[in-house]
Formats: C-alpha cells, structure tokens, sequence
C-alpha cells in the first residue's frame, strides 16, 4: 500500500486528535460519509502507522474497534506549533552571553538526539545516515547517502527547520550538533541551501 498522504485523510486525523478513540460508525457520523469510505481510509491510516486500532469485548457479542493516533500521526496531523518554536529559538538567540547561548544549543541538540535515538541504529557510519535520512523522510524531509571518497556524506534539498532558518541560520549549527549526537561521530557542514548551494551536506571529520 502507498505512503502517500491522501489530503482527505485529514479528517479522520483532525477527529482522532481530538478525541481519545472513536469507532468507524461515530467517525463515519462526525465525517457524514459511509462507514465503507471510513475504513478505507483508516486502512490507509494504520498501513502508515498514523492510526492504530483497539479492540474491546463485552460479554459474548460482537468485539468493537476503536481507532486512536499515534504520535506520529500527531506529527503528520500538524500538531508542531510552528509559532511557538519560532519563538523560543528567537530568545535563545538573543541571549547575550555567548558561552550560555552555545550551552543552550548544545542542551537542544541532546534533547532532540535522545527524542530521535531509538530510531538510529547501523554497523557503520553509513548505515546510520541511512537510518536517520528514513527517520527524516517520515517528516517530509527529503534526505540521501551518498559516497564521498572513502566515508559517506548526508545530503537534504530541504531544511528540516525552515522557518526557523528564516530567521537564524544558527540553527543550522543546532542541526550538525544533533547529527552528530545521533551518528556518534562528529560532522561537519559542507555545504548549505543558504550559501546558494542545491543541497545542504554533512560530512564527518
């Protein structure tokens, strides 16, 4: 089954984020389609892990079905508050202690790579760019390995923080900092969107 994100998916998604856990008949109700058109779509949903489904018996009748987000889901649902991120990373920026500004971007990174760890897992360096370019196309952010003389370079033709860039390239810093933490190795930007390059690449040292 396809992983593309079918725009009236959103819907479902939108109710389930509001709701603990309906059922295919109060979906089909809220939504004033058939409960046919409902299951396809939660197929389609749980298929990409946005929606899981619990099962609950009562006495000897029939076992009913309720559906409910997970967090990726959540994330594919737009639950990210853009604004306020925006926000926060515009008072870190603006602290005047240099020393304490680079703590707190370090601090960032961290809590960003532990969020992120249990998704990063390989034998080499290579394997590990390839998981994390997997963990970031579940975010729609293109991302590609490729071999750059002896040791692989990370390649993205999209930033994963793009209205924060906007505002402050720093944080492109914030990002090599997190692969870093992620890979296990320290990388280095080679080249950035910013500077007018066609990708943004990472190499490690």
């Amino acid at each position: 089954m396809s992983d593309a994100f079918v725009p009236s998916d959103t819907a479902i998604l939108d109710l389930l984020r509001k709701n603990d856990a309906l059922t295919v008949t109060e979906l089909a109700e809220a939504m004033e389609v058939t409960p046919t058109a409902v299951r396809q779509r939660l197929n389609r949903l749980m298929a990409q892990e946005l929606v899981e489904r619990t099962v609950s018996r009562h006495g000897r009748g029939r076992p009913l079905h309720h559906y409910k987000i997970t967090d990726k889901g959540r994330r594919k649902a737009g639950s990210n508050f853009a604004d306020l991120a925006v926000a926060l990373w515009q008072e870190i920026s603006q602290l005047e202690d240099l020393e304490i500004r680079r703590m707190m971007m370090q601090r960032l990174a961290k809590r960003l790579a532990e969020m992120y760890s249990d998704k990063i897992h390989g034998r080499n360096l290579e394997e590990k760019m390839q998981a994390l370019s997997e963990l970031f196309a579940e975010r729609r952010v293109p991302m590609d390995v490729q071999q750059g003389g002896s040791l692989p370079v990370l390649t993205t033709t999209a930033c994963p923080y793009p209205d924060l860039a906007e505002h402050d390239r720093s944080i492109c810093n914030v990002e090599r900092m997190l692969y870093s933490e992620l890979l296990g190795a320290e990388v280095q930007l080679a080249s950035c969107k910013l500077d007018g390059a066609e990708c943004c690449s990472f190499h490690s040292n």
